[in-house]
Parts: structure tokens; sequence; C-alpha cells
């Protein structure tokens, strides 16, 4: 993953911390305070929220631990690569689209990040600019062109520049 991404899961795990965890807390407390548990809905509900949230806690700690953080600002080249931030022509019409390559975790199609398991970073790792790929999607192959391959350490603009 990218230091972005590992600077995400942390602030995460903080909030669920801090934030959640406490505020669940006080949820059982109020909702034993009402008597019976057997027959408390707000007790139940509280302690299954509570198990959520443990869960991901668990997870995001598991992630972190084992993350391979791939520092962007230190690569370069002219080959698509993890991190790299792809810039593709549509050869069908035209359309160009930007593409940073991310890992699975962090990608977000919305905000132009895809994971590095999906079939457009598949067909574009190990090509250069002007190469031509061709990517089978659900709805057909596509061919795209690569522009531009940068590698920068920042989240992408929310258009190509």
């Amino acid at each position: 993953m990218t230091k972005a991404g590992l600077l995400r899961l942390k602030e995460e795990l903080k909030r669920l911390k801090a934030v959640e965890r406490p505020r669940i807390v006080k949820e059982i407390a109020d909702a034993r305070s009402h008597g019976d548990l057997s027959e408390n809905a707000e007790y139940h509900a509280a302690k299954e929220k509570q198990s959520h949230i443990e869960g991901r806690i668990a997870q995001i700690e598991h992630w972190i631990a084992t993350a391979d953080v791939i520092d962007v600002s230190r690569l370069s080249g002219d080959r698509v690569v993890f991190g790299a931030t792809v810039t593709l022509a549509d050869g069908q019409s035209g359309d160009e689209v930007l593409y940073r390559i991310v890992g699975e975790l962090e990608a977000d199609l919305k905000a132009g990040k895809i994971s590095i398991t999906s079939p457009i970073a598949r067909a574009l790792i190990g090509k250069s600019e002007g190469d031509v790929v061709k990517v089978q999607a659900p709805a057909g192959t596509r061919e795209y062109e690569i522009c531009a391959v940068e590698f920068v350490d920042e989240d992408l603009p929310a258009e190509p520049a």
C-alpha cells in the first residue's frame, strides 16, 4: 500500500479507539442500567455494535502490521508500476482518464484510485508511455493509449490536468 493508504488506516484506527469504542461502552452502560438484560434490545444492539467495532479494530491492526508500504516519491521511470499515476486515452472516445494504481484496501474508483489487481491495472503494469493496452472488461474489450506515467506522492486531482 502507499504511505497515504497507511495513514488513512491509522486515522481510522485512532478514531475507532478514541471515539467509537468509548461511545459504545457508554451505550452499553446506559442500556445495562435499564434492568433485565435478557429482554433489553438496546443492550443487545450495543453489544453487537461493540463486536463489529472490535472486529474492525483487529482487522485494521492486522493490515497495518502486515503492510508493505511503498514510498511513491522514491519511484521514477516511464514504466507503469504500483503507485504510478497514469493518464489514459480511451481508444473509442478519445476521452482522457487519470488513474493511480494502489493496493486493494485503498482502491476508490470515484477518486481515480484503482486496485493493483483490477483488470485495467493488470493490463497497464510494465507498459510505457505511448503503448496501447487492451483491457478485458465485463462490457467487452477496451483499448487505451498510455499518455503519461507519473509518480506523485499525493491524492489525485478531481480531473486530469
